[in-house]
């Protein structure tokens, strides 16, 4: 029998793995929601739940004005507050966005910096406060508060610790909302913003690759280590993240079906150390499926390509093997010289390909699955894009599979340096399917 003394601490650390738990919960649906105003309601909610308060707002920052924004606040009109500006000198919310660390006060009637117009707009009366920003890396872009303890004890260190975890999580989440929602606007607008399209995309899906490589991170790992219902949920934050992954890929494919026959940017370089490069960039993906992608070791090769088109045929390959493997599969990726060329391989123990589509998998926005039952996502640009960049450096690229579940592999050959390769004078670099 636990002592009297012990049991304090064990309601404490009840308390804490209680505390964690929701947090947990928080950062799966905060993973999985890319609607901005759902997440902000959400973080509020959890943040005045966790912290046992009355009420907890977010306030946003706009650059534009120099000032911090309500975004929203428990029970309070989102379209009434966000008249309100709050100053970034002489405010709390202020203070803590200027010096980026929590304030906690027990006694609001006492600051001077306190700010009672929301107050008194909401007809809200403040006691205490707590206080934290919202950072992405060492950018903040917000602050996430909570007023009035409950149980009409004061703020702690705990309290201001446990929402700084949570404003940290709604950080990456409303950024993440925030730039899907200008990728879909911006996609409204193609036919009249061929630039900025172009731009637009290529930052966007750079900026993406990392958040989302955190989230498939922590996806994998809440998925091996969850249970039950959790462990539903954490499948399902991974199985959007996947989708996710693939969507990124196909906007940057779409940027090279904008330059056509384009000149390349040939530099010297290392075929295995693009081979790495190319591996760890999709290492995240393919580990999300429990799948192994193995780098066979290969001679010292230099071949002289345009790094960031070859970065993306290498790309477009290995996302390929890692949609049509299965959970569990492998993927080898291997490289040899042969006759003055280097032979690139990329094998997997997929699905596989009919014999009679083993020419048509290469011509643009062909699918091997029926559009209307097919499991794979994308927009069937991949390969083509291989085809047509491996062409423009001189190389050639063919698929072998014996059939229908027994897997695939993909070679693609490239003129060793000092080797000259035989450029197509005419063929497009997208061909339509018939």
């Amino acid at each position: 029998m636990a002592s009297p003394d012990s049991q304090p601490e064990t309601a404490e650390l009840k308390n804490r793995i209680a505390i964690l738990r929701r947090l947990v919960e928080v950062s799966v649906t905060l993973s999985s929601t890319l609607d901005q105003q759902q997440l902000i309601n959400h973080i509020i909610g959890a943040a005045a739940e966790l912290l046992n308060s009355e009420a907890a707002s977010i306030m946003l920052y706009n650059p534009k004005l120099n000032e911090l924004r309500f975004t929203a606040a428990t029970g309070s009109n989102p379209a009434e507050l966000a008249k309100i500006p709050v100053p970034l000198e002489g405010s709390i919310a202020g203070s803590i966005f200027r010096e980026n660390k929590p304030i906690i006060i027990s006694d609001l009637s006492k600051d001077k910096r306190h700010f009672t117009k929301v107050g008194e707009r909401i007809n809200f009366q403040p006691h205490s406060l707590v206080g934290v920003p919202m950072r992405i890396k060492d950018r903040v872009t917000g602050v996430l508060e909570a007023l009035n303890k409950r149980d009409g004890k004061p703020f702690s260190e705990a309290d201001a610790g446990v929402l700084s975890i949570l404003a940290s999580q709604a950080a990456v989440a409303i950024e993440n909302a925030r730039i899907i929602e200008e990728l879909q606007k911006a996609k409204a607008d193609l036919g009249k913003l061929d630039k900025m399209k172009g731009d637009f995309i290529a930052i966007a899906s750079h900026e993406l690759r990392t958040p989302l490589g955190v989230i498939l991170g922590y996806a994998t790992f809440l998925r091996e280590e969850a249970r039950g219902e959790m462990g539903e949920y954490a499948k399902a934050v991974l199985d959007s993240a996947i989708h996710m992954r693939k969507l990124i890929e196909d906007m940057t494919n779409l940027r090279f079906l904008e330059v056509g026959q384009t000149t390349l940017q040939r530099q010297a370089a290392e075929l295995k150390a693009l081979l790495v490069e190319a591996r760890n960039e999709i290492l995240v993906l393919a580990e999300a499926k429990r799948q192994k992608i193995i780098l066979h070791d290969c001679p010292h090769l230099i071949v002289n390509v345009d790094r960031a088109k070859m970065m993306a045929v290498l790309s477009n390959l290995l996302t390929n093997a890692v949609s049509y493997t299965p959970e569990g599969g492998w993927i080898e990726m291997s490289a040899a010289p042969r006759a003055g060329e280097a032979w690139v391989s990329v094998k997997d123990n997929g699905q596989g390909i009919p014999q009679r589509d083993l020419d048509n998998i290469f011509r643009g926005f062909f699918q091997v699955e029926d559009h209307m039952v097919r499991k794979t996502s994308g927009m069937g640009l991949g390969l083509s894009i291989v085809r047509g960049t491996v062409k423009l450096h001189g190389g050639r690229v063919w698929a072998e599979s014996e059939g229908e579940g027994k897997g695939s592999t993909f070679i693609f050959t490239l003129p060793l340096a000092g080797h000259t390769g035989i450029l197509p004078q005419a063929a497009p670099f997208f061909e339509m399917p018939d």
